[in-house]
């Protein structure tokens, strides 16, 4: 062994300290990368997973899409009259939509959209990579002009699917478009291509509430979307990125500048040539659509007052036939894409239009004022006036009897400004003031197939209409009826149901229930005494019309009859005497009045006014078939017959019945039809501030009504009758070509000789020697109700020849002749003036008087002391004629009969009295009625025609009262109630009679 080696020292490690720090760092360096990478790896893993996990959360939440459910909602709706054509569309922000299909779409706006919006759209799958990869390379660089990455068939489900998202967070919009990539792969393999883009150019919004290119089309150009050429498209297709910005109209330099580049875009991909391309961009698009935009706005878009009712009628359809609510009915019909087939006939629609708005047509034109006027004072207060305060403000400052018409225009807007200038101080600011004008008188017009109940023509007031779902006076507006409602209330339940005939008398005299008393429109020329029903409707008699209702009919049944017939505006306050008088609590509209009448032109069966037929939904399905009317029987159809001849009557020429003198016409002559058979009634409420006239022809029924709209009278505003003239022209007019078939007498309805005074059978050689003339007529009965009795109310009385009294035993000469058996206790009537006497005579008074032997005594029954009643034993007198159309009624005792006693001026002997001729002998054409046709015997009835008839100048159908005076008060919508037609004024409130009473 080596000692030396032995003896060394070990020597020390060469790595310093330093060195071995920095192998424990790299060593904790390693460590730490590699824990990072480590839980890199895991969070990426973690990260991945869960992203997978929400992408597929977001998708399994997508909304379900099927071909059903991507159809585009809000949809116009579509009016069309009765010869297909389109008369409206019913629209709704959000909804002015209307479907086209791909046939339809011209080559030159597919091309367009499919160009600038997705020029991949027949190639790729629903999404398109390349265009989502540029779409976020220019989010990153911002170029804005690089595109978007949606397709069309992304665009169609953000639009009807997710409501054109509009999320309002960034998360809710990744999610959104997640599920909108992920339902157009899905949408693609179910629904063809043409179809989506088809549903794609249905839902866009291309500015001016034009939604879809159908309505883009039409609104910016005027045209059918097929007829839609390169340059038009382009225009159309450029709306699409911003409808506000580029809009054609508003935006026209932003939109030219797209239109440019879509242009440019098909060039390069194909779809045009550069011919076709500089052709596009030398026509000047843009001036013609700033045309079509000027004619747009001249032309009156609002809806027609036709339109206006068929909406309230929809609209109540669907909610109590289909259950919907208002909203839902609301929005069905503005924005469910309906076609609604109306009963519009355009024609006709056109003659009432036209005669309506003829200025020749009014006797004088006046104007009412419309004024609103809001002021804010220096205080702040607020306040607002009407027209009323101008009214107010000339009857209480300045006294100066206005009734609120003016001659002009001008003057009613001069007259709105210098009350302003009494209203407006110093300090004070006009928020807002509005003046409109108003014609006046104005009218309403309702023409209907009494057959069907389809309203062919309305109109619901003259002048221009200036808004949808104004005031329409056919449809909304009530008011008096006046006269006409004597048929509808009292007339046609006497006859139906309560024993009376045409022929049936009512004592017409002055008449009072509790404190009122009524009189007739013809009040000067006195009272009539025994009168018809006939009478009643061809004369318009107010006390005939009266006592039919109150001693027979009774006002609960009158109400009942009135609301069979489709009166819905009756109330509790109605069942009272002026019922019979269409004295009504609300009155009633037009619609419903024309209604009413239609029911007695249509045999007595009610058939529902209607406005439409059909009602398809926007997938083709009928909603709702009007096509078979809603009816009910109101009356028998003799009964319908019966009034329609007594209404035919009171068109023609005819004359009252009475002594001479007395000139009581029928009212409804103006609106005689020369060249088709009409019936109808007037009807003229109190101070003639509603008139009326409501009649019908074998094919329609027509309802006209007049008045102001604040119930002034007529009288100021030029006469009472030029409604009946503008329903006669107009009734001419659709009435030119129809053949005139008459009213075709039914087989319950016969006719007998009656006499007028009694409506009884006529008593041979008494009843046709009436002091006025002959006074039996043929008379139309519902078989089996054609009189048994005799006249009661003719009788043959002996006179002194000298004093016209009961003779005395002193009396050297008597004379039998005619007289009437009148009601004790009443006002004098023309029939009272030849009632059998009661005194004896003065001239040679003695002990005794002679009186005819068969003359009943005071105990023969209730006419005792009132006149001599015929009887059974007595032997008439036989009527012998003479020349000069004089004839002469020999008694049995040799006496001549049928004249007042007295001297005479022929040169016959005092005994020998001449007859007077018939009062009613002045016509100078046949005479069609029943009442001119002479039958001796019961007999079949055969058709009538309505024959021609002079007119004249003013016919009989005024007011003089009766009723309460309306004030200007009242609301327009329904004048307060007041007492009506062809009668006296003046006089207090009717007594109310309710129910049962």
């Amino acid at each position: 062994m080596n000692k030396e080696n032995e003896n060394k020292t070990p020597e020390k490690s060469s790595k310093s300290p330093g060195s071995r720090k920095k192998k424990y760092i790299n060593k904790f360096i390693f460590q730490a990368v590699k824990t990072f990478f480590l839980a890199l790896l895991v969070v990426t893993v973690l990260g991945g997973a869960m992203a997978v996990g929400m992408i597929k959360g977001i998708i399994d939440n997508a909304p379900d899409v099927d071909v059903d459910s991507i159809v585009p909602l809000g949809y116009a709706t579509t009016v069309y009259n009765a010869s297909g054509q389109v008369t409206d569309t019913l629209v709704m922000a959000g909804s002015n939509r209307e479907e086209v299909t791909y046939d339809e779409l011209p080559k030159v706006l597919i091309d367009a959209f499919v160009a600038i919006e997705d020029s991949r759209f027949w190639k790729h799958n629903g999404i398109d990579t390349r265009a989502i990869l540029r779409a976020v390379s220019g989010v990153i660089t911002g170029n804005s002009s690089s595109g978007g990455g949606s397709t069309i068939t992304q665009q169609l489900i953000k639009n009807n699917v997710f409501n054109g998202g509009r999320e309002r967070s960034f998360g809710e919009k990744v999610e959104r478009k997640f599920q909108e990539m992920y339902l157009a792969v899905k949408l693609e393999k179910q629904m063809d291509k043409k179809l989506i883009l088809t549903n794609y150019l249905n839902t866009i919004n291309l500015g001016s509430n034009s939604l879809g290119v159908k309505v883009a089309a039409r609104r910016y150009f005027g045209k059918e979307v097929s007829d839609l050429t390169l340059s038009e498209a382009t225009v159309i297709a450029g709306i699409t990125k911003g409808p506000t910005k580029y809009n054609p109209i508003t935006g026209q330099e932003a939109n030219s500048e797209r239109r440019k580049i879509i242009l440019q875009y098909m060039y390069e991909q194909g779809y045009i040539t550069k011919e076709q391309q500089e052709e596009a961009l030398a026509d000047d698009v843009y001036s013609r659509i700033q045309n079509i935009n000027t004619l747009a706005k001249e032309k009156n878009n609002h809806y027609s007052y036709f339109t206006d009712a068929l909406i309230s009628q929809v609209t109540s359809a669907f909610i109590n036939e289909l259950g919907y609510t208002e909203t839902q009915a609301h929005n069905l019909l503005y924005s469910g894409g309906l076609s609604i087939y109306t009963t519009q006939d355009p024609s006709l629609q056109q003659i009432v239009d036209s005669e309506v708005n003829n200025p020749e047509n009014y006797p004088d034109t006046k104007y009412a004022l419309e004024y609103r006027l809001t002021v804010t004072d220096s205080e702040k207060n607020t306040h607002n006036y009407s027209e009323k305060d101008i009214n107010k403000y000339h009857s209480d400052v300045l006294h100066d009897g206005f009734n609120g018409l003016y001659t002009t225009e001008d003057a009613a807007k001069a007259d709105a400004e210098s009350y302003k200038a009494t209203v407006v101080k110093d300090g004070d600011t006009v928020v807002g003031e509005s003046v409109k004008t108003v014609l006046e008188p104005q009218v309403s017009f309702v023409l209907m197939d009494q057959k069907t109940g389809a309203v062919k023509a309305i109109n619901g007031g003259r002048g221009e209409k200036t808004s949808s779902l104004s005031l329409n006076r056919a449809t909304n507006t009530t008011r008096q009826p006046g006269s006409t409602f004597k048929v509808v209330s009292s007339f046609a339940p006497a006859l139906d149901t309560s024993g009376d005939t045409l022929a049936t008398t009512y004592y017409d005299a002055e008449y009072t229930i509790g404190e009122k008393t009524f009189q007739n429109w013809y009040d000067k020329q006195g009272y009539m005494g025994w009168s018809s029903i006939r009478d009643g409707i061809i004369y318009s008699m107010n006390i005939v019309a009266l006592k039919t209702l109150m001693e027979t009919v009774t006002p609960r049944v009158g109400v009942q009859y009135a609301k069979d017939f489709g009166i819905t505006t009756l109330t509790d306050q109605d069942y009272n005497a002026s019922l019979a008088l269409g004295g009504l609590t609300k009155g009633v509209t037009n619609l419903e009045l024309t209604g009413a009448f239609a029911t007695i032109a249509n045999q007595g069966v009610y058939t529902k006014p209607v406005f439409f037929t059909k009602i398809v939904d926007h997938n083709g399905k009928t909603l709702i078939d009007n096509t078979t009317p809603q009816t009910h029987r109101v009356i028998k159809d003799s009964t319908a017959f019966l009034l329609t001849d007594a209404m035919a009557a009171s068109t023609e020429n005819n004359r009252k019945f009475a002594s001479s003198g007395i000139n009581i016409n029928s009212t409804s002559t103006r609106a005689h039809l020369d060249n088709m058979s009409v019936a109808g009634k007037s009807g003229t409420t109190s101070k003639n501030v509603d008139v009326w006239f409501v009649g019908f022809t074998p094919y329609y029924t027509a309802g006209v009504w007049a008045g102001c709209d604040e119930n002034q009278t007529l009288s100021d505003t030029g006469g009472t009758s030029f409604h009946k003239d503008i329903w006669r022209k107009i009734m001419t007019k659709v009435s030119e070509g129809s053949e005139d078939i008459g009213f075709p007498v039914p087989d319950s309805v016969e006719t007998a000789v009656v006499c007028r005074k009694s409506g009884k059978l006529p008593i041979p050689g008494v009843c046709d020697h009436d002091p006025r003339g002959d006074s039996t007529y043929t008379e139309y009965f519902a078989k089996g109700t054609v009189p048994t009795d005799v006249c009661d109310h003719h009788t043959t009385v002996t006179v002194c020849s000298e004093s016209g009294l009961l003779p005395t035993a002193n009396c050297p000469n008597t004379v039998t002749k005619v007289a009437l058996i009148v009601p004790s206790g009443q006002s004098n009537t023309d029939d009272s003036q030849y009632a059998v006497p009661t005194a004896t005579c003065t001239i040679h008074a003695g002990p005794s008087q002679i009186i005819d032997p068969n003359a009943p005594t005071a105990n023969d029954g209730d006419d005792a002391g009132v006149g001599v009643s015929p009887r059974a034993s007595v032997n008439h007198p036989v009527v012998n004629p003479k020349q000069n159309n004089v004839t002469v009624g020999v008694a049995p005792n040799g006496d001549v009969i049928g004249a007042t006693p007295g001297s005479n001026s022929s040169g016959q002997s005092p005994n020998t009295i001449v007859a007077p001729t018939k009062a009613n002998s002045n016509s100078s054409k046949p005479k069609r009625q029943p009442s001119e046709i002479k039958i001796p015997e019961t007999t079949t009835a055969s058709p009538i025609k309505t024959g021609p008839s002079s007119k004249e100048p003013e016919d009989s159908d005024v007011l003089h009262g009766p009723g309460v005076t309306p004030t200007t008060e009242a609301p327009r919508s329904g004048p307060g109630a007041h007492m009506s037609t062809e009668g006296p004024g003046g006089q207090g409130s009717p007594v109310l009679i309710g129910p049962g009473q």
